[in-house]
């Protein structure tokens, strides 16, 4: 293009020309050059001058992250709190008797703060002693085979790696677990142990709640004891205040742009509605039902297949983990709840905390309307707890009632009996405790405070990634029983589940979802024999392990013996998977399909007497072999008659006493070659 524009703007063609360029060139040059000189000096000058006049502009101070964010002793102090409350909560029973402690400490002339240990720095318990009169109470519940819980992993892991100075740091403790676990308590003696080996003082002994029997009795009682051993310890005397304390104040909103108004999110507002990566219990999935099938062919019981679609997720998991739903709570409950107390379930409120210094802002959240918190937030088909009952005995208006609510709540023989059969025996939720006593009318928004979290339901995954990549399988037994009192109680997640089918009414039926890893594993090595026990729906994540084995297989793989037992009430009812099993036995897969049908004879058979039947080929694939052994189900029977039986095989076909053949069985647990995933 410089060429052709410089031909066109030359001008006239001639003899004389190119002399009168050559003169016009000379001229210009002289003055092209005296403009460039020019501006260099001029950019010379006024670039020193700029220099010399840099204004004084005024600093912007940075944001620095104050130390009350991630320090409980900071807050603590701004607040006046002089005793701290720690919980490691997995369903929220834990978090829920945490708060109860914060609250008590009010009665007693102290004040509480409940903390979550995974948002804060745990290395500052050493400076609690520069609080007076402080203590540090935890409320640690054991998870899975003797484990911490999610949030306090972070906390358990600091401890195992602490050596720091706790002199002059109070505590106590007290331990949530289940005495059917082979790990009973184990995270609540450990955290007891541990902070007392790093020089912290026990100021009261370790409690432990013991979830296979009465842990809200347990718990009561250890804190019947526990405040008159705080007093004592540090001089003070109780207020003998025991009115209701609100943790939270009632705000109705009349006019609110809906799209601010939670719906039943975990978390973000409108996270259903644009879901965003990655998903964890704050932010579950909606994962696409795609198939919902009965398994048992007869029976008055619903055993049930789901398949749920995670294809848009990007969730990776392993066969053995658990996937967890977020159900909801059954409408006609939610709506007699709302007639019982008379109240317009759509009016849209916010429960705000009265400590502005609280992490938790809400009990759930807010702004959301009654009937979304009842429906989608709080539990309210489980026996309401011993301080549930306390809290709303001010508003029976027959003194008789009022008596009644106060005595179950106490720490009275009389009253623990009452509660014991009246509450957890009858199984009475909060509508029947509200139908059964007339004159108990609270406010919704007090019973909203106090009603606990509904918390996510966990299922052993029934299929192996391997094979089906984009979608968890789910085994489950629907749950529905009568009540002494002649109520029908139904299982809120099975239930729930059992009435998600693939298309509803045009509409896909969605599951709010996360996965939760698992040490439920499989051998590293594919040759390692495997040796599997679950009955009922136990057979659940088994059924991913066997898809693996053959998918292993396929891949030209070596794979060891794949031994199951499984266990049912009737061959042609309930053995689920039947099909898939069989062919499995027939591939090869399989090497030993064993079935105990508990009732189609005389005489029950369980697969702890099929265990009997094998046991000279058990003891080779364990002692020999080095075979890994898995059992899922019931824990308060059949996981321990199976391991009682493990002890009589190893003691007679090892040739060991009682005690050595439990010993041989715990090694195997320590080494991984013995693991269960149970529940009670």
């Amino acid at each position: 293009m410089a060429d052709s524009e410089m031909e066109m703007d030359g001008g006239p063609s001639g003899a004389g020309a190119p002399a009168e360029g050559e003169s016009m060139l000379g001229m210009l040059d002289v003055l092209l050059f005296s403009i460039i000189a020019g501006l260099l000096i001029f950019w010379a000058v006024f670039r020193k001058k700029k220099k010399e006049e840099i204004p004084e502009f005024k600093k912007i101070p940075t944001q620095a992250i104050t130390p009350r964010e991630t320090s409980f002793i900071e807050k603590m102090k701004k607040t006046g709190k002089n005793i701290v409350v720690f919980y490691g909560s997995q369903t929220g029973t834990a978090e829920e008797f945490a708060n109860r402690l914060s609250k008590d400490a009010q009665r007693y002339g102290m004040r509480g703060t409940v903390a979550d240990p995974e948002e804060y720095d745990m290395s500052e318990l050493s400076r609690l002693s520069e609080i007076d009169n402080s203590i540090a109470v935890f409320c640690m519940a054991t998870y899975g085979e003797g484990d911490p819980t999610d949030n306090a992993q972070d906390f358990y892991d600091w401890l195992q790696e602490a050596d720091d100075d706790l002199s002059g740091v109070n505590f106590t403790v007290f331990g949530l677990g289940n005495k059917t676990y082979e790990h009973y308590n184990a995270m609540g003696k450990y955290v007891d142990k541990r902070l007392q080996q790093l020089g912290a003082k026990r100021i009261f002994d370790l409690g432990m709640g013991d979830d296979d029997g009465n842990l809200e009795e347990d718990f009561v009682s250890w804190r019947e004891q526990f405040w008159p051993a705080v007093c004592e310890h540090f001089g003070v005397e109780a207020t003998g205040d025991e009115s209701s304390i609100r943790q939270y104040e009632l705000v109705v909103h009349t006019d609110i742009n809906m799209n601010k108004v939670y719906t039943g999110e975990m978390g973000r507002l409108k996270s259903f509605e644009t879901q965003k990566m990655p998903f964890d219990a704050k932010n579950p999935f909606l994962g696409t039902v795609t198939a919902n099938r009965k398994l048992n062919k007869g029976g008055s019981r619903h055993l049930m297949h789901l398949e749920l679609d995670i294809s848009a997720s990007k969730i990776r998991y392993d066969s053995g983990d658990h996937v967890a739903v977020y159900p909801i709570n059954d409408t006609t409950l939610v709506n007699k709840i709302g007639e019982i107390l008379n109240v317009d379930l759509d009016t849209v409120i916010s429960l705000n905390n009265l400590d502005e210094e609280s992490n938790k802002k809400h009990p759930f959240p807010c702004p959301t309307s009654y009937r979304t918190a009842l429906t989608h937030y709080l539990d309210i088909t489980n026996p309401p707890r011993t301080n549930v009952l306390y809290e709303l005995s001010q508003y029976a208006t027959d003194p008789k009632d009022q008596e009644t609510l106060r005595k179950m709540a106490s720490s009275a023989t009389e009253g623990k009996s009452h509660y014991q059969t009246w509450v957890l025996e009858a199984k009475r939720n909060i509508l029947a405790v509200l139908q059964d006593m007339p004159s108990l009318r609270p406010p919704i928004d007090h019973l909203c405070e106090l009603l606990p979290r509904l918390q996510a339901r966990y299922y052993s995954i029934a299929s192996s990634s391997k094979v089906h990549s984009n979608s968890v399988h789910i085994c489950a037994v629907v749950v529905e029983y009568e009540t002494k009192t002649g109520r029908t109680n139904k299982g809120v997640a099975t239930n729930w589940l059992k009435n998600k089918v693939p298309t509803d009414n045009g509409h896909k039926s969605m599951v709010p979802l996360f996965v939760r890893k698992s040490q439920f594993r499989l051998p590293f090595k594919a040759s390692t024999p495997v040796i599997m026990i679950g009955p009922g729906t136990g057979i659940a994540p088994f059924m991913g392990f066997i898809q693996e084995r053959a998918w292993l297989k396929q891949q030209g793989k070596e794979v060891g013996e794949t031994v199951l037992y499984y266990g049912c009430r009737h061959r042609n009812e309930d053995f689920l998977y039947q099909e898939e099993l069989e062919q499995f036995e027939k591939d090869g897969v399989l090497t030993q399909l064993n079935v105990a049908f508990s009732r189609d004879q005389a005489e029950k058979v369980y697969v702890q007497h099929l265990l009997k039947k094998n046991k000279e080929n058990l003891w080779k694939l364990i002692h020999t072999d080095n075979a890994h052994i898995y059992i899922c189900g019931d824990a308060r029977n059949m996981a321990r008659d199976v391991q009682n039986t493990f002890y009589e095989i190893a003691s007679e076909l090892g040739s060991m006493t009682h005690t050595q053949a439990v010993d041989y069985v715990k090694k195997l647990m320590t080494k991984g070659r013995y693991s269960q995933d149970v529940w009670s």
